[in-house]
């Protein structure tokens, strides 16, 4: 978030890079064994996770250092972390950055990266020309020879519907000669049928599975398809309406319309305000209300403050805690701050009365000290904490990304990410087909789509745009595009030319930066926005 007029370019130019550099790698022969292992550290149908340790058995320093593997066909590689990457074909070569080059004698680097589809593996690895495990390049291995007469492998299953017990797949034809197709979940069979979908039903609510396609006939069964997975619907949503319209409130003053809490309008059901700040001591946030604020208000108390966040939610609003912001330097980076962070927090929403908190770190976070944090927080407060996270486009483009990784991690109590798509230079979306450009609808509904399909539920994806011109130096959209994008994420109609690859009915709604720039262009995201939520699914 911003909170004054500094346009963050930081952001862009490394998300271009992101995307799009490709830096040539020339190692030096090495005179040492490098042997490199692979870790498939999650996988969720459509992509997977991986890690690959590089170690140096000697005799010597091993200087530079570059390790390739093949995807099958279709395969694609859409980010990767502490190593450059280049493509030819299915190849794809992974070269060390300029800090992790040198493995001494008996030492290790690693590197991960994002690739698809989840039931991928790769093969033919080599490290520095020869083979992962040490000895001479490998040939290319041929794909195992299918039990003569059984048909082929079915296409990639897609989740085509959810219900609070039910999960509907659909999958491609199988080649050869076909009497009907078997759905697993593990090993266990969960359903027959002779044509290429089926309905698994008596699941609980609010579960996820995970579930592969054999096609069969008298002479056996295929090999098993990609894996897909789906998650069931009844989840509980907490405290707040099933889509809900979220705004941020200054605390300061900028450029924006100045506006005392109460000046709020009622289509905001949920408010953050911003920002709670790092103090001293790690981990550590204060609040108060700031004082030019309360000047440029005609005047404005913390009693004033403190009894309008009780009127707002005896209203059936609720009211958070926002902390970080563009410029704030909070840091939870270990388990005393953790707590640091926990007990200040709950002492600020004690104070005033706050329902929860928002986590807009935009300077990076420690995943598992901040998901300590708030675990700490949610068994002082309990189930009706309210915990949202509002990330850069570049943190959500992996898992592999720390804000990710807190997201997933805090899964279960967690209420809503919505992501900033603005400020941002062009991204991949979960198609890994395009960089799409911000301020387009594919721009927010395929990089909503990496979230959706990587382990976050419907209900906990929501979509952060600018109020109007002067709240972002980049992403501003109409709100009418807003709505097009969370239509076309709700039932994949009127979407761009990216059409997601299912329906989130769930789509929690919308978030904004902010109230005040809402205020500044006569409301008119809000009055859009909100309205439009109550068509939703």
């Amino acid at each position: 978030m911003q909170r004054r007029y500094v346009w963050r370019t930081l952001t862009a130019v490394f998300s271009l890079a992101l995307a799009f550099v490709v830096i040539p790698f020339a190692a030096s022969p090495a005179s040492a064994a490098a042997t490199a292992t692979f870790t498939k550290t999650s996988s969720w149908g459509s992509a997977f996770e991986g890690k690959y340790v590089i170690t140096n058995s000697g005799p010597n320093v091993v200087n530079g250092w570059s390790l390739a593997f093949d995807l099958p066909s279709g395969g694609a590689v859409s980010s990767q972390w502490d190593a450059t990457l280049t493509r030819s074909g299915q190849r794809f070569t992974f070269s060390n950055v300029g800090w992790n080059g040198t493995i001494p004698v008996g030492g290790s680097v690693s590197f991960g990266f994002i690739a698809s589809p989840g039931g991928a593996t790769p093969a033919n690895c080599t490290v520095n020309g020869v083979s992962c495990g040490g000895g001479t390049n490998p040939s290319p291995s041929p794909s195992p020879s299918p039990q003569p007469g059984v048909p082929g492998k079915p296409g990639t299953p897609s989740v085509t519907g959810t219900t609070g017990s039910a999960i509907s797949l659909s999958w491609g034809a199988s080649s050869g000669t076909v009497t009907g197709y078997r759905v697993y979940e593990g090993t266990t069979q969960r359903a027959q049928v002779t044509g290429t979908s089926a309905t698994i039903s008596g699941l609980a609510a609010c579960t996820a599975k995970t579930y592969t396609v054999r096609a069969y006939n008298a002479q056996g069964e295929s090999v098993a398809s990609d894996a897909v997975s789906g998650s069931t619907t009844g989840c509980p949503i907490g405290p707040l309406p099933k889509h809900f319209l979220t705004g941020y409130w200054h605390n300061f003053v900028n450029p924006a319309t100045e506006l005392k809490l109460s000046a709020v309008p009622n289509e905001y059901d949920l408010i953050a305000v911003a920002f709670a700040e790092a103090t001293s001591t790690p981990g550590q946030v204060t609040f108060a209300l700031d004082p030019g604020l309360a000047s440029a208000v005609g005047g404005y108390t913390e009693a004033q403050f403190k009894a309008d966040v009780q009127a707002k939610k005896a209203a059936g609003k609720k009211v958070i805690i926002s902390v970080g912001g563009e410029t704030g330097r909070v840091q939870v980076a270990s388990s005393a701050a953790a707590t640091q962070f926990a007990n200040s927090v709950y002492s600020i929403m004690q104070n005033y009365g706050f329902d929860g908190v928002d986590i807009d770190l935009e300077n990076g976070l420690n995943a598992q000290w901040m998901g300590d944090a708030l675990r700490q927080l949610r068994s002082r407060v309990g189930a009706s904490l309210i915990i949202t996270m509002a990330p850069q486009t570049i943190d959500m483009q992996s898992t592999g990304m720390e804000y990710f990784k807190l997201a997933l991690g805090i899964k279960d109590i967690l209420t809503v990410v919505h992501m900033q798509y603005y400020n941002s230079g062009s991204m991949l979306g979960c198609d890994q087909a395009f960089a799409y450009g911000q301020g387009s609808i594919n721009f927010l509904t395929a990089l909503a789509c990496i979230q959706l399909e990587n382990g976050l539920r419907d209900d906990q994806v929501a979509l952060g745009l600018p109020a109007g011109p002067g709240a972002a130096g980049g992403g501003v959209v109409a709100p009418s595009m807003v709505n097009q994008a969370l239509t076309c994420l709700a039932t994949r109609t009127n979407c761009g030319s990216f059409v997601p690859p299912r329906a989130y009915p769930g789509i929690r709604g919308a978030m904004t930066w902010s109230i005040n720039w809402d205020a500044s262009n006569n409301w008119n995201f809000s009055r859009t926005v909100r309205p439009h939520l109550n068509t939703l699914p």
